[in-house]
């Protein structure tokens, strides 16, 4: 009798012990993790913004993160130029502008920042038709250009985007006068 209550205590004692493991909050984000999650989702890669447009549309598995998730897309210029979409592309550089600021470690990660947002835009623009892709990557490298040198789109004057017009205007008259 005594073997068998200890083993019905010991059976008691462990399922309290699952029970309270599974109830009691996970361990906190070390800035390091956070850091590793963080770098991983502002890549140039195609992988790496898929990895993190994901995380953008289920955030609760990111919440002990506490990952700032605000934006203005591309501040006080098109989000949208010439119908282009590059709206999740200012997204995601906020993103990785905030939530670096906030870590203090902004200076150092700045320049592949703006070079992701680069190559976030251009994979839009390969979306387009080749007649207008040209107009696309004229106007990802002017917002390229902004971030880089100014920090924000919102250096983007409307003689850039109006020259981008002019080009696509340009090479759908010339496709459509093709035979």
């Amino acid at each position: 009798m005594p073997r068998r209550l200890a083993t019905l205590f010991a059976s008691g004692a462990l399922a309290l012990l699952a029970t309270l493991a599974i109830a009691s909050p996970a361990a906190a984000v070390t800035p390091a993790e956070k850091l590793s999650v963080l770098s991983s989702w502002t890549q140039t890669s195609a992988s790496s913004y898929n990895a993190w447009n994901s995380a953008r549309v289920n955030r609760a598995p990111w919440a002990d993160y506490n990952f700032n998730w605000s934006t203005d897309y591309c501040s006080s210029s098109p989000d949208n130029p010439l119908g282009f979409t590059f709206n999740l592309g200012c997204y995601r550089h906020d993103f990785g502008y905030r939530n670096y600021k906030a870590v203090g470690q902004f200076p150092a990660n700045k320049s592949r920042l703006d070079s992701a947002f680069y190559e976030d835009l251009k994979r839009v623009c390969t979306t387009y038709n080749a007649v207008v892709r040209p107009a696309c990557y004229s106007l990802a490298w002017t917002y390229y250009q902004a971030v880089s040198v100014f920090g924000s789109v919102a250096a983007v004057q409307q003689a850039d985007i109006d020259r981008a017009a002019r080009m696509k205007a340009k090479a759908e008259a010339e496709a459509a006068a093709r035979p």
